[in-house]
């Protein structure tokens, strides 16, 4: 939707869940000499400043990445993802927290190349700026993700990360990004692939990971994430979801390592916790 702006939720809990994970599949798919595409198909602003008006107004990032910027017991596996976010804070007091297309960046080699989608004007306007000077492996498109996936499947390299990741305003997004997945997987069915969702109470939203495992990927993993007890009156998210085609062998055991960790320090009540399931051949 055109009204939704990911600026008043950067750097939640949310994004933590999601940004960890794609750095990790970033910094693994970069271990190899051949270049890798990524594609994001709700790219956003880019990068956030967190002192502005938008940000401050619901200030989500200081019961999120506030809560880990200063710790001095982070997990190890967590270094990828923070290393890349103080990448963005040179100066060690946190105001800037990178979306997704700015922490990609960090990994980007000269070879690699990027994808982003994105339809609001303002934040379409603010993420060719980001990317003004990198136009030869940045390519910014002010177009529907969901829609332009397709085309780009499979890129010259055969190596691709995809993210997804609607606002999920509509309940029609819910469908949009199971017939998605489903026609790039059988486009390019050894690409990487990653859905993020929210945990809400809504049915669309508590059937979608059964609908994706229906696809019938061979090698998939599945992450539930909670910060708190479902609202009561159910409204509001408790948590958020990752949904992965063809993760690395090795990001289960990423996870397990950090997981506990986060729960203790992103827990809003006791109804924190994780579920993580996965068939990885």
């Amino acid at each position: 939707m055109l009204s939704y702006r990911h600026a008043f939720h950067a750097g939640n809990h949310a994004d933590i869940i999601k940004h960890f994970v794609l750095a990790e599949l970033l910094a693994y798919y970069s271990q190899k000499d051949k270049p890798w595409a990524y594609i994001d198909t709700h790219a956003g602003a880019g990068c956030y400043a967190l002192e502005s008006e938008v940000a401050g107004k619901t200030a989500e990032f200081a019961e999120g990445i506030g809560r880990l910027w200063e710790r001095d017991d982070l997990p190890e596996a967590l270094s990828t993802y923070m290393d890349a976010v103080r990448q963005f804070n040179p100066g060690g007091r946190l105001l800037f927290y990178p979306g997704s297309p700015a922490l990609a960046m960090t990994f980007a080699r000269a070879r690699d190349s990027m994808h982003l989608y994105e339809l609001h004007p303002a934040d379409l306007q603010a993420l060719q700026q980001t990317f003004a000077d990198q136009t030869a492996r940045v390519h910014v498109r002010g177009s529907d993700g969901l829609a332009g996936l397709g085309a780009l499947l499979p890129p010259p390299s055969r190596r691709a990360v995809t993210l997804i990741d609607p606002s999920y305003e509509v309940k029609s997004d819910y469908r949009c990004v199971v017939e998605t997945f489903a026609a790039a997987l059988r486009r390019f069915s050894t690409g990487c692939y990653v859905l993020w969702y929210p945990l809400l109470a809504r049915p669309e939203s508590r059937l979608l990971p059964e609908r994706l495992a229906n696809l019938g990927a061979k090698s998939w993993l599945s992450l539930r994430f909670r910060v708190r007890h479902p609202p009561r009156e159910g409204f509001g998210m408790s948590g958020s979801g990752l949904y992965i085609v063809n993760p690395p062998w090795v990001l289960p055991e990423r996870l397990r390592a950090a997981l506990p960790w986060l729960v203790k320090t992103l827990a809003v009540d006791d109804g924190a916790g994780f579920d993580l399931d996965h068939c990885i051949e």
